[in-house]
């Protein structure tokens, strides 16, 4: 029997006797992850990663949520990153994954089905919680399947940036310039100059402090970045979740 959100929020706080688990979710167009963090973001379980589903409907990607879930063990809520634009834990698309995401309800859907309080937010915004200092203007980017981007000011969210299909070279946007598919339709090189390229278009438009560069293709990166770029682990994917439970 499926469980409302109001009996999951009801049983997770009867388990609170103990320090509270995260199970923090990443959901990538090639491949989702999981790990089960303490409260201190310390890793409690072994990060474990499957491929996305094919094709990657709800029913397929929460299906697959939930196996990666039931090996993680117990926790008590649940952080989701997810590859597209998120409001109140409605996904509004999914460039990256399928065409039915528009509309869907996925915070409530896996509350249901895991039986415990999820929170869903944008993947790179869930990323940039786990990096970003928390003063001034920080931008973080994601270079993956797609190009995902959080714009944050003074540790304040600023909610819905799709920088990714902005146009930045005629009429081609960033994705189309920077995503998976470009690196391995042009090369690794031409690839690198593409971004050299986007970073001096980012840089005086959003005048940051500090930009961080993310996602599964930011180990591709060979040139030599400005002082004020840092390239983060795709692992802040996962440990930013924590961010999503804080009221």
């Amino acid at each position: 029997m499926e469980t409302t959100a109001e009996e999951a929020v009801e049983a997770s706080v009867t388990r609170r006797s103990q320090p509270l688990r995260t199970l923090a979710i990443d959901i990538g167009g090639t491949g989702i992850k999981a790990v089960t963090l303490s409260t201190t973001g310390k890793p409690l379980t072994k990060r474990a990663r499957v491929k996305t589903p094919r094709p990657a409907t709800p029913a397929a990607v929460m299906n697959t949520v939930a196996e990666l879930a039931k090996a993680q063990g117990s926790f008590d809520r649940v952080s989701v990153g997810f590859p597209g634009v998120v409001r109140r834990g409605i996904t509004l698309n999914a460039p990256n994954l399928n065409g039915k995401w528009g509309g869907f309800h996925l915070a409530d859907a896996l509350t249901k089905k895991l039986g415990v309080p999820v929170r869903v937010a944008n993947d790179a915004d869930v990323q940039g919680f786990g990096v970003i200092a928390g003063h001034g203007v920080e931008l973080v980017i994601t270079l993956g399947t797609g190009f995902g981007s959080g714009l944050f000011v003074d540790g304040k969210l600023v909610p819905n940036l799709e920088i990714g299909h902005h146009p930045l070279q005629k009429g081609k946007t960033y994705e189309d310039l920077l995503g998976d598919a470009a690196l391995k339709r042009v090369g690794k090189k031409k690839w690198n100059k593409r971004l050299v390229r986007a970073i001096q278009t980012l840089d005086p438009t959003f005048n940051y402090d500090r930009l961080y560069v993310g996602g599964g293709n930011a180990e591709r990166i060979t040139v030599k970045l400005p002082p004020n770029v840092k390239i983060v682990s795709n692992v802040a994917g996962l440990l930013g979740g924590l961010a999503l439970w804080r009221d």
